[in-house]
């Protein structure tokens, strides 16, 4: 990994960036979701996942009603510093449905 320091993220115009959710281990990509500035500083500051929900429009820490936390282990941006990945280890399972990783259903 090539550290970067003094580099500027590019957010949405809604001040969003796509974060994929990856498990640190195995490489699966876990979830999607999408983080803003406090919930960036959050994660860095706890070691755990906080996200900014587009729907509820507020910060949510994943795990804080399930439970199933996430460690964050690494954080890297891609090359045009609009989207992240974060490598995590899982507690539990990453999808509200209970399923291992949020992709799980395939198109046909």
């Amino acid at each position: 990994m090539k550290k970067n320091r003094g580099f500027k993220l590019k957010f949405d115009k809604n001040g969003l960036i796509p974060a994929i959710i990856q498990d640190a281990q195995t490489n699966k990509v876990l979830m999607l979701a999408y983080m803003n500035k406090l919930s960036i500083r959050r994660t860095l500051e706890t070691g755990r996942t906080h996200f900014w929900s587009r729907s509820r429009k507020r910060l949510w820490l994943k795990g804080e009603t399930s439970g199933n936390f996430q460690e964050v282990k690494e954080i890297y941006y891609d090359c045009d510093a609009d989207a992240l990945l974060v490598k995590v280890k899982q507690i539990g399972v990453p999808c509200h449905t209970g399923n291992r990783s949020c992709f799980y259903r395939k198109m046909e």
